[in-house]
């Protein structure tokens, strides 16, 4: 016998917290445009609690990010955002005190942070520099990571300097798809030097323990839209996390988690934030949510019920598959689970 559990009164995910942390790319927009929903979402988040949010694109300021969020309908302060170069400053005043030179790869966002924080800043190899700190931006180009590459010749164990990435994010979402991101950028400095860098945004903590600090949350709730990064981060910090399918990780990605970056709650969109939530419920090897049924049965992820909402369907796979230990590949899975409650304009 299987362990049942009467369904109660399900509370939406927003019960009990006193903050909501975003990520921006993903969630909030794509590209220079709000995604559906979104806005009007966390506008009735932030008549209940505080608002912030979290974000590892490096390539723009606080202030300029507040800005873009301010337009699309948002109530936003520059001191509501945080970045990756903020918490890549933090880091790197633990390595190399400021006023040292330091050579960055990467945008405004980037060099308004290091000279907020006292560092003088150069674009060149041939200064010397102390440190080098890269993040992304759109108009970083080759002979900005041959810089790079030039500073970090030296290994680190034989006296080479420091080297600080704001974030290894692989993709980006744009509003005409997605794109390359920062980890493409730090990975062809790494081909070309054999040394890793050292990541000061998420899935790292210190950007997570930076937010909860400055919004003084003891019980937050973190919104992302990658299981790698956003959740993974949320994880490690000790925040409960919601996932949510209008960025970069689709169904087949949640069936796919791994422990360690497995959300709390799964999200078609951010209208979910103030629905309630149901209950996973197991019962005898089946595992439903709301009307949506799924076993598995020598490997096999069985359907017994498609239910009402294709977001019921997939929790409750994810639920039946992340409840046996195994990894994904040991099942064969059918492709009405991989179905996308989401569809991206």
């Amino acid at each position: 016998m299987g362990l049942f559990r009467r369904a109660k009164p399900a509370s939406t995910p927003l019960a009990g917290r006193d903050a909501v942390l975003a990520d921006l790319d993903g969630v909030v927009y794509a590209g220079p445009h709000a995604l559906p929903h979104a806005v009007d979402s966390l506008n009735r988040v932030a008549q209940t609690m505080r608002l912030g949010y979290i974000t590892n694109n490096a390539s723009r300021t606080d202030a300029s990010v507040a800005e873009h969020l301010t337009g699309l309908g948002l109530t936003v302060a520059a001191d509501e955002v945080v970045t990756s170069p903020q918490a890549a400053m933090r880091l790197l005043t633990t390595m190399v005190a400021p006023p040292a030179t330091i050579l960055i790869v990467g945008g405004e966002g980037l060099v308004v942070e290091a000279e907020k924080a006292g560092y003088t800043v150069t674009r060149s190899a041939e200064d010397s520099p102390a440190a080098v700190v890269q993040g992304f931006s759109p108009d970083v180009a080759w002979t900005d990571l041959a810089e790079a590459a030039f500073a970090l010749k030296v290994p680190e164990d034989e006296g080479g300097i420091p080297w600080i990435s704001t974030n290894t994010d692989w993709t980006i979402p744009r509003e005409r798809g997605v794109a390359p991101g920062n980890g493409t950028l730090v990975s062809a400095v790494h081909t070309a030097i054999g040394r890793l860098s050292t990541v000061a945004g998420k899935p790292e903590t210190p950007i997570f323990e930076e937010a909860i600090a400055r919004f003084a949350a003891q019980h937050p709730l973190f919104l992302g839209d990658r299981l790698d990064t956003d959740i993974m981060g949320a994880v490690r910090a000790g925040i409960d996390s919601a996932l949510v399918l209008t960025g970069i990780d689709r169904p087949k990605h949640v069936l796919a988690a791994p422990q360690g970056s497995r959300p709390d709650y799964i999200l078609a969109d951010l209208r979910d934030l103030h629905r309630p939530y149901p209950e996973t419920i197991e019962k005898d090897g089946v595992i439903t949510v709301n009307e949506a049924a799924v076993r598995i049965v020598n490997g096999d992820v069985q359907i017994l019920s498609e239910g009402d909402a294709q977001i019921d369907l997939l929790r409750a796979g994810a639920a039946a598959i992340w409840a046996t230990g195994l990894a994904i590949y040991a099942f064969r899975v059918p492709e009405q689970l991989y179905a996308d409650p989401f569809h991206r304009p």
